[in-house]
């Protein structure tokens, strides 16, 4: 009996060391926490404190120096956004170029393709010209008229084919001399002509699409002296 008595009492003892240890553990840690807390708070205050203006001229200086930082960022914005609105203007005045040269290279693309074939139309109406007047009749011979309507034929469907590709003749007769189109000559004194009107077309020029491809060679009135 003695000995169970010394075991439960050895017992109790064993739970009141343990359940003291675990209240003073206990303890300890929300005392450390609130410690640390409370320093931590009290830290952030200062920071804030050491933030904030000793007085009210040091504020109105805080404040001037904030407007002239914000003044001058707008006056960062402005220039960006101008530099920018400049850039997208270039941008687009660079591709509307490129599409320019684009679309001349289609269109002037068979121009000196076309150059060569002057000669060739400048030859065929020679040949067409040269057939004499008469070979109309009834007399003529069938083949001189054949050779005549063949060529004049041939004449008609090259320059309906040059007109399909926008080549067109100029052929400047009583017309005002203009030198992007035409070339003189020479100039020589004609009645009832005006000064500087084409009275003569010695070779008749082209124009591709609005360009001149050979100007046509003229002879321009002059005035009277």
């Amino acid at each position: 009996m003695a000995c169970l008595k010394v075991y439960s009492v050895a017992r109790l003892a064993q739970y009141v060391t343990e359940s003291s240890l675990r209240t003073l553990r206990t303890n300890i840690y929300r005392g450390t926490v609130c410690k640390y807390s409370t320093e931590e708070k009290t830290a952030e205050s200062e920071a804030n404190n050491k933030n904030l203006p000793a007085s009210i001229e040091e504020c109105h200086k805080q404040i001037e120096a904030l407007t002239t930082e914000v003044s001058s960022l707008k006056e960062q914005i402005k220039d960006y956004d101008d530099k920018y609105k400049r850039a997208l203007a270039d941008g687009e005045n660079v591709r509307r170029r490129m599409l320019k040269q684009v679309e001349d290279a289609k269109s002037f693309a068979i121009q000196s393709f076309c150059k060569d074939l002057l000669d060739v139309a400048d030859t065929l109406s020679v040949a067409a010209e040269s057939v004499p007047e008469g070979v109309e009749g009834e007399g003529a011979p069938a083949a001189l008229r054949s050779l005549r309507d063949g060529l004049q034929l041939t004449r008609a469907q090259l320059q309906q084919v040059f007109s399909r590709h926008g080549l067109v003749a100029v052929s400047p007769l009583r017309e005002k001399f203009d030198p992007n189109l035409h070339e003189a000559l020479f100039q020589q004194e004609v009645e009832g002509a005006e000064p500087g009107t084409v009275v003569t077309v010695s070779k008749v020029g082209y124009k591709l699409h609005e360009r001149c491809v050979r100007p046509a060679l003229v002879g321009v009135a002059k005035g009277s002296s």
